[in-house]
This record gives structure tokens, sequence and C-alpha cells, in this order.
């Protein structure tokens, strides 16, 4: 949610600023907005909508000129999304310009306090309220702005990264985060901020993370200064060199960027693997495992945190799990996991996944787990991110940057890793026999090229999709390992078509959903060759005899299912443990192609962010 981007330097800030936007519209917005300095004056131009409003809008109001700019995507919290709520803000004086991602959660008392001082508000948003908070303090205490953002950062609640410059103060911009990721790109003779670094991947490889609670000076001509907001404390920056590559955030000439994403699956399986799976070895080698195996061993149980997808990719993990290693495992929602006063022991091992790793809700989960003595462990995409550095240990997927909001190929590299986590444990506590251990190596190492295979179902999904695109609800039913695939299915369905879509296990239709079937309702049964076949045959017959439209993912060349389903699309034999990696590739084949043919936005669903940096 929200993106920031801002430049310094050389060049003509505009054209930086647009395109950085452009890249960061993955993010989830409403609006959008860019402020300039020409020099003599700040130009601003925002609008409710689109990047590409902001360009008409920019155009129109001359607001194309300027060495040192800023730029935002905003995701509406405080206030409905309008001209006035978008980002960039002002300060009462004209003086201080701010874009924040994030939220405030003491604005309100702060605000009261300001009015009564005289300051004036156009907007019904807290970041308003925080950029006259820094000219309060600026002015009161006769510093200057990086001093000013410090003091006034230390009585503010809440999430925030922000960028912030002063018009009196043209040659710097002062940044600041905790809990809403920045990074900033160095340049020669310039610098880039932005709320991750694709905007600035194609002018410097060279980047600095900020962590949670410290600010920076952004200066020309100047070393950049790094400090704690909390102490005031220097701190010695780590200048990242960053692997992404401007291919990988291009669409690479598919439609969408979710499609790319969805082709890209068999590559980044591959690649999440690669180096750490050795078949013919019969090996495993993660660091993060292999460091810290002991604490897996003797956990008494390991907690799964995550929100959306990735516990979707959790629930997958408790089965293999316990199915493989025999430790008992719970998977939380992030979201509700702080909240419920969870009992959480020092034998405890919580594994934490997120693609971002700037989840909000799982980054405080991770805090509370840390608290209460647990070892730590993430699972997350992004290097660098917040969860990447919080936590005790980790494991990266290598799934390259997804763009598309609706998360595809980061759900099967998080179960990739997962997996791998599953059968090192089982290897190191004896619970597999070694056959059955060198038999799922090798059966691991051909998913790739059975992903690739699957995804030969295109076309039938896109056939199935034209049938059912104006349906108004669909059932997703699956037993054992593809009950949270049925549960998947159902979310990309949900995100990015709108139409209302629920996931069940097989089992529980009879006690409540099949009150819902009838000739209108589209089925969507997964029904792999393994497992408990036989139970899922007799749910559809259960489905067929009350006229409901099925939809059956099946193995290749089964016959008992083709011949009671309306459609069916094949997937190749695997184990049963590595079915989910195969079985939700027809389920977002099918999504997308509703949504396309729904005239849907893919890549960036209505009311939704990539990334969920605020609770």
């Amino acid at each position: 949610m929200c993106g920031i981007v801002g430049y310094i330097g050389h060049r003509d800030a505009y054209p930086v600023l647009i395109k950085g936007l452009k890249r960061l519209e993955y993010r989830g917005y409403d609006s959008a907005g860019v402020v300039l300095f020409d020099g003599n004056d700040l130009k601003l131009s925002k609008t409710k909508g689109k990047v590409s409003d902001l360009e008409i809008r920019a155009a129109e109001e001359n607001t194309k000129f300027g060495k040192i700019g800023m730029g935002h995507t905003r995701w509406a919290t405080h206030g409905v999304p309008n001209d006035i709520n978008s980002h960039p803000h002002y300060s009462n004086s004209g003086n201080i310009v701010i874009i924040h991602n994030g939220i405030i959660e003491n604005y309100e008392p702060i605000k009261k306090e300001l009015i009564k001082r005289g300051y004036v508000f156009k907007s019904d948003t807290d970041t308003e309220v925080l950029v006259n908070l820094i000219e309060d303090v600026k002015n009161k205490e006769k510093v200057g702005l990086g001093k000013a953002v410090q003091i006034a950062l230390n009585q503010v609640v809440g999430a925030y990264a922000i960028a912030v410059f002063d018009k009196n103060k043209p040659n710097e911009i002062v940044v600041a985060r905790l809990g809403s990721p920045l990074a900033i790109g160095i340049g020669e003779d310039e610098f880039f901020i932005a709320s991750d670094a694709t905007p600035f991947i194609e002018y410097t490889s060279n980047a600095i993370y900020l962590e949670d609670e410290e600010m920076a000076i952004v200066r020309l001509h100047k070393p950049m200064k790094v400090r704690k907001i909390k102490d005031d404390s220097l701190v010695d920056p780590y200048i990242q060199e960053l692997q992404m590559n401007l291919e990988q955030i291009e669409k690479g000439g598919y439609d969408h960027f979710m499609l790319k994403e969805i082709y890209e699956q068999p590559n980044v399986i591959k690649d999440t693997y690669r180096g750490r799976l050795l078949a013919n070895k019969g090996i495993i080698q993660m660091a993060g495992v292999e460091d810290n195996l002991e604490k897996f061993l003797n956990a008494d149980r390991i907690i799964i945190i995550a929100c959306g997808t990735s516990w979707h990719a959790g629930l997958v993990a408790e089965y293999v799990i316990e199915e493989f290693a025999r430790i008992p495992v719970e998977v939380e929602y992030a979201s509700e996991f702080r909240y419920r006063n969870p009992i959480i022991n020092k034998n405890d091992v919580v594994i934490a996944i997120s693609q971002s790793g700037e989840t909000a809700d799982t980054l405080a989960a991770i805090k509370l787990a840390k608290e209460n003595g647990a070892f730590v462990f993430g699972v997350c995409n992004v290097v660098g991110s917040s969860i990447s550095r919080e936590t005790h240990a980790g494991a990266y997927t290598h799934a390259g940057p997804e763009i598309g909001v609706a998360s595809t190929k980061a759900f099967t590299t998080q179960i990739t890793v997962l997996t791998m986590l599953a059968l090192r444990l089982a290897k190191a506590n004896g619970k597999m026999a070694n056959s059955d251990y060198q038999r799922y190596l090798f059966e691991l190492e051909l998913i790739p090229q059975k992903v690739t295979e699957a995804l030969k179902s295109n076309d039938v999904a896109k056939e199935i999709a034209a049938i059912y695109k104006d349906a108004p609800n669909c059932l997703y039913l699956g037993r054992g390992y593809n009950f949270p695939v049925a549960l998947e299915g159902a979310l990309k369905l949900k995100e990015i078509s709108y139409i209302h879509a629920e996931g069940y296990p097989a089992a529980e239709m009879k006690h409540g959903p099949i009150a819902l079937i009838d000739e209108s309702m589209p089925v969507v049964v997964i029904a792999p060759n393994k497992g408990h076949y036989d139970k899922v045959v007799s749910n559809i017959q259960e489905i067929k005899s009350r006229s409901g439209k099925i939809i059956a993912v099946v193995t290749k060349g089964d016959t008992q299912v083709r011949g009671l389903a309306d459609h069916v699309i094949e997937i190749p034999e695997t184990s049963e443990a590595l079915t989910p990696l195969l079985t939700t590739i027809p389920l977002q084949l099918l999504s997308y192609h509703i949504a396309v043919m729904r005239e849907c936005n893919v890549d960036q669903p209505r009311n939704l962010a990539k990334s969920v940096t605020v609770e």
C-alpha cells in the first residue's frame, strides 16, 4: 500500500518520479501526486485516480520542472480518496511538504492541539497533521528540518515511511521509517528514495534500506547521515548491491504481470531449490535451517504465522511437516495472533511467511514471539526486507519481483521452501524412511517440468472461464493437502474477478454449503488420484445429484471423475504431498481468464494492496 518516490540530483526529477510511481502501481492505490522544486518555489499536482490521470493533471498545471521532487501513490486510510486527501501535503506556511506511507494513530489529539495554536487543515488525513507538527516543532524549537522531523516523530504513535522537503533548505530531503519500508538509491551525485528498489533499479544498483526507527538526511554534495530517531545516535548504514534487473519488473510480452508470473513458476521453483536440493546426493541444505537444526528438532511445536496467500502456504506446510517430520504444527493468522494473548514458550519455533517481508501484522506477531522467547524463522521473497532482519534466521524464496497484487509464484515458491524444510527435518529426526526421503527429493526436482506441463491447461481454463465468467458465486472443494489449495483458488477468484467464492474441505460440504448448490452454482473440485480420491468422487456425485456444475482438477488419464464432471483440467502425476504445487496452476489460470473476460484490472484489483504495511 502507498508508494513513495523521491529524487534529488542532476536529472530532471519529473520523469524519474512518474516512471517510479508506475513501477509502484502494483502496491495498490487510489490517488497520486507529485511535487517539484524548480529552484524558486514548489509546484504541486495531485489527483484521485491513476498515475495516468496525474500525468494529465501535471501537464495542465505545468508541474514538470526541477531537479528535486517527490511523488506518491495513496491507499486511503484517513479520509476518502479525493484530490484534497491525496499526497503530497503542505504545511500551513507552504514551506514544508511531505509524503507518507503508514498511519499516525494519535493524530487526533495532535490535530486538536495544533488547531488551538491556529493551524488550519484542508484534508482529513493524518499526514497533514504530521507535516504541521513538524513545522510547529521547527518554529518553536528554532531547529533545522532534520531535527524537527526527529522531535516530531518521537511524539507520534503509529507506522510511517516519510519524505519531507523544506523549500528554505533546497538541497536536502529528510526521510524516516517505522514499520513501512523505505530504500535509498545511491548514484553519482544523486539520490533516489522509494518504497522499494523498483523505481530506481535502472539508475543504480546500490541501495540502503533504512531500519525501523531510523532517519536519514539525503543531501547533495555532502555525505548522507543516518541516525536513530529515539536517541539521535549515528548509524553506519549498510550499502546493499541490488540483485534484481530491469527485465524482471517489465511484462516481457505478456498482457499482464499476473500472467507473466504464473508462467514464471517453473523457473522460480527451480531457482528456489537451486543449490539447496541435490537429489542425486540425497542432500537438502539451507543455511538458516542447518545453523538452527537443533532448535527445530527440539521444538515442542511449530507455529506458522502469515496472512492471505502466505497463510494458505502455511496450511500446506502444516500437512507436510506433520506428515514427514511428525512435529506438531499450528497455523495462525498473523492478524489475530497477537490479539488473542497466545501461549508462546521458549521451546516453540515460529515460522513467519510473507511475500514482501513487510506485512505489518506478521511483523507485529514476530516481535511478540521473540519477546516470549520463541525462535523465529522467516520465509520471504524480498532480500533486506523487515521480516528478514527481524527474524533469527530464515530462507528466501527466489521468486523474483512479484508485481501482480494477487500472489501466484510466491505461493508455489513458499510451498517449495517449506517442503524442503519438512524433508530436512524428517531426515534429521529419522521419521521418514530413507527410500521415501530419496523418492521425494527426485519428485521435487521434477516439479518445474510438471508445472510446465500443467500450464498447458491454459486453453482449457480459458474455455471454462468463458462459460462461468458471469457466475455470481463459486465453491471450491479439496481434501487433505489440497484443502488449502481450494482456499487459495477461491481467494484468487475473489481478488481479481470480484466473484464471491468460498473454499471448503470437501467433507464439510454436507455441513452447510451443500444448501447453495443448484444448476447455477459452479463447483471446482480438486481431485488428484492420490489420498482421499474415492471420498472426493463421492462428493462429486453428491454435487451432480443436485445439478451443480462441476469443474474438476484431475490427474492425467483419470476416467472416473471425467465421467461425472462437466469440465476437467488435467495435471501430471506426482506424490500426494507435492500435488498442491500442480493443482494450484489451473486455478490461477481460471481466475485470470475470468477476470480478463469481466474487464477487471487484473494486476491492480480494487481496494487491494500488494504490501499491507499498516494493520
